[in-house]
């Protein structure tokens, strides 16, 4: 059997080794030159919540999970009620006959992994034996397959993948045949996108507090930091680290914090200081569905509203989200370059469907945007407020024998605190002329992505990626709009906007209210999902054709 997508899907337990078998699944599609997407489901508990992995792939580019799959190995009773609807017509079912009867192969996964250590991990290995079984391969290419992805007790791991694959190379009766290509490319998640990003873009230091999906982000920049000479610390608490973050801005450091809602609620007085203080600063913020601690380990859209609405009182900010994880690579630099060049916090929004989510890129790491900013000449006495018309004012830094004093308080050009009238209003202006020059610049730049033509479809972030390939899973012609940028919101691009519809993760239509907002132009209808699960693109089809 051929398709031109072809899906993977595993389900078990946690702590069976479900999420590691989901990406031994598209390390092996990547390594045959085929494009890869993979999505991890997974509840907020360390063992026993449900886990299952989608692992799409394709000879063309795949933007996004497909929850229909051609291949599906349920590992427990649970994985089998919740997933036997998720077949294709022509897919093969494998379960565990331990664990549940169902239609399908079963494969007593459990019964041959109980005399091994740590048998419950073995289950994830099997589910690896039952793929290689069904897609063809050798014996002999299998072991080599399970020798590079599990080194830890390997020969047991061979042993009891061998075990497996024979059972399902005997009994399954047909086999997929998946097309090679010659090209490998990496496979990344976004959030290992906006660090090697930020990165390439001068990041100097990373501060963070783990908070689920911004999470690895820390991970991965803590396990290079050293190699890529940048200090990366895990402070007591959020509110810890935007302070430490704005200090070592202090210093001449480029910096950035990361967090999800919850978190960012806490650095928000410290996003406002940033505003007063006219600190750079980059906030990544990776929504998950709220309010308060909501649902921890799924996606949303929910946090619009909250991202441009950051900080109290009137100063400039910037906000921007990346549409796929090469943009997240690429807006990660570009929104450290923005908050150092206009000295004020900039927020790069994005969600747990593009954080935490892996798929296989072309990334150019050549070339990124890392404009020195406007510092002090030495001439004179150094006022860190300087009034100069574009409102931006010169930095110097510590160690010095001038003042260079920052300040949270209103303040004149010295940063020393003023409540004097004239001096309130005379940075007020300040700081107005700043963000008109903001605008100005980004007006310059690429703030809007255009795919297609046809009918207009407006949305943004990673689900950018779900109505790409809704559009390619229907074989729709239309035209899909995704502003980059958020804040300064880019309406001279989108002036001849007629007709269209918003596709979004917000049960209330935030991104819809805000294109109507900022454009005076209401959506046609707003195709809209909630239920902290990203869009099925086969299904998303179906709707985008009912409203188009």
């Amino acid at each position: 059997m051929s398709s031109e997508v072809f899906t993977f899907l595993v389900g078990g337990k946690a702590g069976e080794g479900v999420k590691k078998a989901g990406s031994v699944a598209a390390n092996l599609f990547s390594g045959m030159g085929r494009h890869v997407f993979q999505y991890d489901d997974y509840q907020s508990l360390i063992r026993g919540g449900h886990n299952y992995s989608i692992v799409s792939t394709s000879t063309s580019p795949v933007l996004s999970q497909y929850m229909k799959a051609q291949l599906v190995v349920n590992l427990d009773k649970k994985s089998c009620d919740m997933h036997k609807s998720h077949l294709t017509k022509d897919g093969i079912l494998v379960h565990n006959s331990d664990s549940c009867e169902c239609q399908g192969l079963g494969v007593p996964f459990t019964s041959l992994a109980k005399d091994y250590p740590n048998p419950d991990l073995m289950l994830g290995v099997g589910a690896v034996a039952v793929l290689a079984a069904a897609l063809g391969m050798e014996d002999k290419e299998m072991k080599s397959l399970v020798n590079e992805q599990y080194p830890r007790n390997v020969q047991q791991n061979i042993q009891y993948a061998s075990s497996i694959f024979d059972i399902a190379s005997k009994e399954l009766k047909s086999k997929f045949e998946l097309e090679p290509r010659e090209k490998t490319r990496p496979i990344i998640t976004g959030n290992q996108a906006i660090a090697m990003g930020a990165v390439c873009g001068g990041l100097d230091t990373y501060f963070a507090y783990p908070m689920t999906p911004a999470s690895s982000i820390l991970h991965t920049l803590a396990e290079w930091a050293d190699e890529l000479g940048i200090v990366v610390l895990h402070p007591e608490s959020e509110i810890s680290v935007v302070n430490m973050a704005i200090g070592a801005a202090f210093t001449g450091a480029r910096t950035m914090v990361g967090t999800s809602g919850g978190g960012m609620a806490l650095m928000e007085e410290g996003f406002s200081l940033a505003g007063m203080s006219e600190a750079p600063l980059l906030c990544v913020l990776s929504s998950r569905p709220g309010p308060a601690t909501g649902v921890p380990t799924y996606t949303s859209q929910g946090d619009l509203r909250f991202a441009l609405g950051q900080g109290h009182g009137e100063f400039p900010r910037i906000a921007a989200s990346p549409g796929t994880m090469e943009e997240a690579f690429v807006l990660a630099a570009e929104m450290l370059d923005l908050v150092w060049k206009f000295q004020t916090p900039g927020i790069l929004l994005t969600e747990k469907h593009l954080s935490e989510s892996a798929m296989t890129v072309d990334l150019d790491m050549n070339g990124m945007p890392w404009a020195k900013p406007i510092t002090w000449n030495g001439k004179g006495q150094y006022r860190r407020y300087e009034q100069t018309k574009s409102g931006i004012s010169p930095l110097h830094f510590p160690p010095s024998k001038e003042l260079v004093k920052w300040s949270s308080y209103e303040h004149d050009e010295l940063g020393i605190t003023t409540e004097r009238p004239e001096k309130i209003a005379a940075m007020h202006e300040k700081r107005k002329r700043k963000e008109e020059a903001l605008l100005e610049h980004v007006k310059g730049m690429r703030t809007v992505n255009r795919f297609g033509k046809g009918p207009e479809i407006l949305t943004y972030g990673s689900t950018t990626m779900s109505v790409l390939e809704a559009l390619n899973a229907g074989c729709i012609e239309a035209s899909v709009v995704q502003p980059i940028y958020l804040e300064p919101f880019p309406t001279w691009e989108l002036e001849g906007l007629d007709e269209y519809i918003v596709v979004e993760q917000s049960c209330i239509g935030q991104f819809a209210q805000l294109v109507q907002e900022k454009t005076g132009k209401k959506a046609k209808a707003v195709l809209k999902r909630y239920d902290g699960r990203p869009f099925d693109p086969a299904e998303l089809a179906v709707q985008i054709k009912e409203v188009l």
